[in-house]
């Protein structure tokens, strides 16, 4: 009885000392229980809490610098948009008129209405590079392109805007990609996914992103 006696007395004073470390231990249990399924959510919508919050840290050169508010245009190749997408477009130009002249173009795809994917990729290049000028800092938005966050966006249009460029124009190619015509003329290439986006998908991202990087620049808030 005596020895049961030493080994409880024993085991409440070890309960008594432990006992603060295991209320953290559980406390930090509960705590990553309940935050786990939520981060994701909070990683996506991180710049959606402060225009001046970034998952990375990073900040743009050309916060809240002046800069020329450069003409941007946006070519993609497709068939009709639907209505929601075209009414998200027209919110994000709306957003970004704001800071400077955008212009949305849209060119058929297939125009030949051809079923050999060669020719119709190049009738689409071909009326692509129509579309842009000697003048034009082409963009591509292509999958093997350079990933790019928010900030660098923001650079890419401070930059363009300093060399003197006339018009940042981007381009979303069809459902085969670009064609050997746009990509020679391609001043550069970036990617806003390692996932295939569809090009109404990739066209709001592109806006929405457009709109993001002047928000940086002029260290305004995002407005939704």
């Amino acid at each position: 009885m005596a020895l049961c006696w030493c080994q409880s007395s024993a085991s409440l004073s070890l309960k008594k000392k432990i006992a603060p470390s295991q209320k953290y231990h559980r406390f930090l249990l509960f705590a990553s229980l309940f935050v786990a399924p939520l981060y994701p959510l909070l990683l996506l919508d991180s710049y959606r809490l402060s225009p001046f919050f970034s998952v990375t840290d990073r900040k743009s050169k050309y916060e809240d610098q002046s800069i020329k508010a450069i003409p941007i245009r946006v070519l993609t190749v497709g068939k009709r948009r639907s209505k929601g997408t075209q009414l998200l477009v027209e919110e994000y130009a709306q957003k970004i008129k704001y800071y400077c002249n955008i212009e949305d173009t849209l060119i058929k795809s297939n125009p030949k209405a051809t079923s050999d994917v060669r020719s119709q990729i190049e009738a689409e290049d071909m009326l692509m590079v129509q579309h842009t000028t000697p003048d034009d800092f082409i963009v591509m938005m292509d999958e093997n392109g350079k990933d790019i966050v928010s900030e660098e966006m923001a650079d890419l249009i401070g930059d363009a805007a300093n060399k003197g460029v006339m018009r940042l124009t981007f381009c979303i190619g069809g459902p085969y990609g670009h064609g050997p015509l746009v990509r020679e003329r391609a001043d550069m290439s970036i990617r806003l996914s390692s996932l295939v986006l569809n090009h109404q998908v990739a066209l709001i991202v592109l806006l929405e992103q457009i709109y993001r990087a002047w928000t940086i620049i002029k260290r305004q808030k995002y407005h939704h």
